[in-house]
């Protein structure tokens, strides 16, 4: 596979992920309605990932880590989850009131300005991307993309 077409493909299963993400936040949604309960459906949600987390560890034939490796993880790498969780719960209890394309122009842009100043001084293990003019215009248009997304 040439490596234009898998730079396109790995483009395509981003924006998967992206869908997937407003999707999932829109399920999550109808589930708090149903259920009442913004807490009951964040967590019926990551059951649900869980699920999907255990057939893929299955179906990849993943070795389960050893206790050595463990211990040598960084305190921080193992706070994912409780991100994830924030997140989660976050979205569930603002959907509603901001609405999906709102909510996730807030979100998006929230994620390209962390991700440019954790890049930037090379915060929790990454490789430092110092900000350029042409990350901080972009991050500008996104910001800007956001005010023209409101409501």
């Amino acid at each position: 596979m040439g490596k234009q077409v898998q730079t396109l493909l790995l483009y395509a299963l981003a924006l998967g992920a992206g869908v997937s993400v407003a999707t999932q936040q829109i399920l999550n949604g109808n589930l708090r309605e149903a259920l009442g309960s913004p807490a009951w459906a964040g967590l019926i949600s990551y059951a649900g990932g869980l699920l999907t987390m255990i057939v893929a560890v299955l179906a990849l034939a993943e070795p389960v880590p050893s206790l050595r490796i463990m211990a040598n993880v960084p305190w921080w790498a193992w706070s994912g989850g409780l991100f994830g969780g924030v997140f989660i719960l976050l979205a569930i209890l603002l959907l509603p009131s901001l609405g999906a394309a709102t909510l996730f122009a807030l979100v998006i842009a929230g994620q390209v300005l962390a991700a440019v100043t954790l890049d930037h001084f090379g915060v929790l293990g990454l490789t430092p991307h110092p900000i350029s003019l042409a990350r901080l215009a972009g991050a500008v248009l996104l910001i800007a993309g956001v005010i023209l997304m409101r409501d």
